[in-house]
């Protein structure tokens, strides 16, 4: 191994850093993040669309996703454990209904996706706002992001809380119940990258796009 290249690198213990420090760092580093556009309804049946970069597959068998809203900064200790106190919308219509559906965001809808991250009422409906076109999905009540090339389906398994304090996370696992391919991109159950045109986040207000790729052997 390279010293220099030991010797050059910086520590950083996070219980000494304030917590927008630490996110700043955190958002840095795990990159690219793809982005789920997370469809839910609330227990009157008003919908909510929102976007959420710490997003992840979690296993096949069954098929498993997950997705990370934080809890609101500017909330009690307990806010984890208020009625609705520092949850967003979408945790809230996940607790409540135990579903949920993930639009996979292409760069066509880029723009339109982010607009649904603007802090709104739950009274709102991001795909007015949006101008996203909701489509039924066949199992759950939340529907689906039409102009989206892939749709999940998820039937809620589990939330767990990270922490009860501002910027604490909350991990959401879903179990897929259905999936939505564009025609045009599948085949024999793979799906075509370039068609699918999926985009990212990095740091701040850079998004990424995943055009340029290589490709790699796996060793046997």
């Amino acid at each position: 191994m390279d010293k220099s290249r030991v010797a050059g690198m910086i520590s950083i213990d996070p219980a000494e850093h304030q917590q927008r420090e630490i996110y700043k760092l955190m958002t840095g580093i795990i990159v690219p993040r793809p982005i789920a556009l997370v469809s839910t309804v609330d227990a009157e049946g008003t919908a909510n669309l929102a976007p959420f970069s710490f997003f992840a597959g979690v296993g096949s068998a069954p098929p498993t996703v997950l997705f990370c809203p934080v809890l609101r900064a500017g909330h009690g200790a307990d806010a984890a454990a208020n009625s609705g106190g520092g949850r967003k919308d979408t945790l809230r219509n996940v607790e409540a209904t135990r579903e949920f559906v993930i639009n996979v965001v292409s760069e066509d809808i880029s723009e339109q996706a982010n607009a649904t991250a603007a802090e709104v009422g739950p009274e709102v409906d991001e795909f007015d706002l949006s101008a996203l076109t909701p489509l039924a999905s066949e199992v759950v009540k939340a529907p689906r992001v039409a102009e989206s090339p892939a749709q999940m389906e998820c039937r809620l398994l589990q939330v767990i809380y990270t922490g009860d304090k501002p910027a604490s996370g909350v991990i959401v696992l879903g179990e897929v119940i259905r999936f939505h391919v564009r025609k045009d991109l599948f085949e024999n159950f793979r799906v075509d990258p370039v068609g699918l045109d999926a985009v990212g986040r990095m740091a701040g207000n850079t998004w990424v796009r995943t055009r340029d790729r290589i490709e790699l052997i796996r060793p046997t």
